[in-house]
């Protein structure tokens, strides 16, 4: 038998997992999997490769790892199909497009990690046929991301970065579809968008860009650009997120009353500011001045119209830095017109440029700025580094914390979790290969036991796991992260789940994972539980995923290779003829357990091998004849 991983070993190597596939060679057809960290049946050897080229494949089919935590101790890497005639090491290296301009700390890391491609105003057909040829695309907000560059990668492209906040320039329903992460930039050009919208209160209230242009023309009117007062007068923040609320803290501090509308932002993170969360009705009839810092959806979509501003305080000044396309620009220009509006400071436009005879930006009563709102050195710098970052980390398997279509699960939730979601997956690929017969699969319940408080247990990544391991061995597409639940719907699967208090140690997050499937024949008689589903449970112990129920039969066998569970008749020598068979066949025993439910009875033995048992082989373990059933598993 082969020798056990130190639990440190193996627990190791399993903390650094997160995203697994069973698939054995890179398709570009199909959705790319973000992982690309592969662990071979040695613990402690480690296989990468990058799936960036259709003629490069690992030459054994193994479990890929996404190196989460970024705490490998020690590994022997090891490549098994990528050297040169020298037998040194020729790694692929992966394509990124960078279609906008990004600051040369962010080319830098990139070009340190894979082959930069900057191409700067590509036209939609151009960039349609360059991307097929990239891994990674890294925007503005100039570019464009529609369904038809998803649909033109043919599957190869595994990350979208917008070097920014919004990332309304990017089909997220499509990129979920076709497997792609969504990254962006949301914390780096913060500060300097919050500044600016600052600047443009303070200069718009001061009349200093009109102001300026007439003393440039030769002119002194000092009674023509009397401004207002900010002390005391209620600025009303739309869109209380990272911006919204640091604009909020500045506004504080020049003396401004302030409240806020926003239906997801919480209430006491405004009251630890001093700001009053309100209604919208009630926000745009009490303000002042009005600042946008919402994102650019449908439902905010021009709603700042002729209706919207007809409710408004007749003099209102109105800031946005946020995006052009939440304010309908020609009821703007009629609210100016007819002084409902008193003032306007854009940084953003519904088109960018706008139009060089567009009245809003010729209106003497507007200042207007060309996008600056991030355009700060320093802002620059960061974001550059922040999407650099990022889109190297999703290329490297990671989830990044600034993903925008996958589960958004806090670092230290992910750090926690990560064993788990390595078993969790494990449970849901052993679960389908248990499924027989023509009905299909339509219900999965997963259920946690835990000792934690289930308001305290966010399962979003573990369900995600097992809905991939459960579709990916019977689905020509590759499941991960971003596009499981997706998948899961359109193949009419529903995952539900439950969360069952246990008196346990809430030191662990679970305590085991169970996965059920109804409604559905077994290969594995014993694998149905009293009422008729498929049921396997697990634990983590040590770090290492393990199996330790089937059915109604207790097991405790480590999930690593593959594994064989035999229904037998509970008597002695069971364990050492099945062992003498697979010996005989060359085939390497790793773990066993067996699991009774009364003694001398029958129970079932779980056995972990390191290849895969013949047909010869499989046909002498049935023959056998206290055993009444068996199946082979691979995981």
């Amino acid at each position: 038998m082969a020798s056990t991983p130190s639990p440190r070993t193996a627990a190791t190597t399993l903390q650094n997992s997160l995203l697994s596939s069973s698939s054995s060679s890179v398709n570009h057809n199909k959705p790319s999997n973000l992982s690309f960290l592969h662990a071979s049946s040695n613990s402690s050897s480690l296989k990468l490769f990058h799936s960036v080229s259709a003629s490069f494949s690992p030459s054994n089919s193994s479990s890929t790892i996404c190196n989460v935590l970024k705490t490998v101790e020690s590994a022997d890497i090891s490549f098994s199909n990528a050297r040169d005639l020298d037998g040194v090491v020729s790694i692929p290296k992966p394509t990124i497009l960078v279609s906008e301009k990004l600051g040369e700390a962010g080319l830098d890391l990139l070009r340190s990690f894979g082959n930069v491609d900057c191409s700067y105003d590509l036209s939609p057909q151009d960039l349609c046929a360059k991307i097929s040829l990239c891994d990674a695309l890294i925007v503005r907000s100039g570019t464009k991301v529609t369904r038809q560059v998803f649909e033109a990668a043919q599957g190869r492209l595994k990350v979208v970065g917008r070097a920014g906040v919004g990332i309304d320039n990017v089909d997220l329903q499509a990129a979920t579809e076709f497997g792609c992460l969504v990254v962006n930039a949301p914390t780096a050009n913060t500060i300097a968008a919050a500044e600016h919208g600052i600047a443009l209160l303070t200069s718009m209230a001061r009349n200093v860009a009109q102001a300026d242009a007439s003393m440039k023309a030769g002119k002194w009117l000092r009674s023509k650009y009397v401004g207002v007062s900010l002390v005391g007068k209620t600025l009303a923040v739309m869109g209380f997120g990272k911006v919204g609320s640091e604009v909020a803290r500045r506004a504080k501090g020049l003396g401004m009353h302030v409240i806020a509308h926003d239906p997801y932002a919480p209430a006491d993170r405004a009251r630890a500011i001093g700001v009053d969360l309100v209604s919208f009705e009630q926000a745009i009839a009490t303000a002042d001045f009005v600042s946008l810092h919402m994102p650019l959806t449908p439902a905010t979509k021009k709603v700042f119209n002729d209706d919207t501003f007809a409710k408004m305080k007749k003099g209102v000044r109105l800031i946005n830095v946020a995006r052009g396309g939440v304010i309908d620009e020609d009821a703007l220009v009629r609210a100016l017109d007819s002084g409902i509006v008193a003032q306007a400071a854009l940084d953003v436009f519904t088109v960018e440029p706008p139009p060089k005879d567009s009245k809003l930006v010729q209106h003497e009563n507007v200042t207007v700025t060309p996008h600056l709102g991030a355009s700060t050195k320093e802002a620059q710098e960061g974001v550059a580094i922040e999407i650099a970052e990022a889109v190297v980390g999703a290329l490297n398997g990671e989830l990044s914390a600034t993903a925008v279509n996958a589960p958004m699960v806090p670092p230290e939730v992910l750090s926690e979790l990560a064993p788990y979601v390595v078993l969790a997956e494990k449970l849901g690929r052993l679960a389908v290969q248990l499924v027989t017969g023509g009905s299909g699969i339509q219900n999965v319940k997963v259920v946690y036991k835990s000792a934690r408080d289930p308001d305290s247990l966010d399962t979003r990544l573990l369900r995600a796991m097992v809905t991939k391991g459960i579709i990916e061995p019977i689905s020509d597409t590759i499941i991960n992260l971003v596009n499981a639940d997706f998948s899961a719907k359109q193949k009419g699967i529903r995952i539900s789940e439950e969360r069952v208090i246990v008196d346990s140690s809430p030191e662990y997050p679970v305590e085991s994972i169970q996965v059920q499937i109804s409604n559905v024949q077994s290969r594995f008689a014993s694998a149905l539980s009293e009422n008729g589903n498929i049921s396997i449970e697990g634990k983590v112990k040590y770090g290492v995923p393990h199996l330790t129920r089937v059915g109604s039969f207790s097991v405790d066998v480590s999930l690593e290779g593959n594994l064989i569970l035999c229904k037998q008749v509970d008597q002695p020598g069971m364990i050492g003829q099945v062992g003498n068979i697979l010996g005989e066949s060359n085939v390497n025993v790793s773990f066993m357990s067996v699991g009774r439910t009364v003694k001398r009875k029958q129970a079932i033995m779980a056995i972990g091998v390191d290849e895969e048992p013949n047909k010869d082989t499989q046909k002498k373990i049935g023959e056998v004849s206290a055993i009444e059933e068996f199946v082979f598993l691979k995981l």
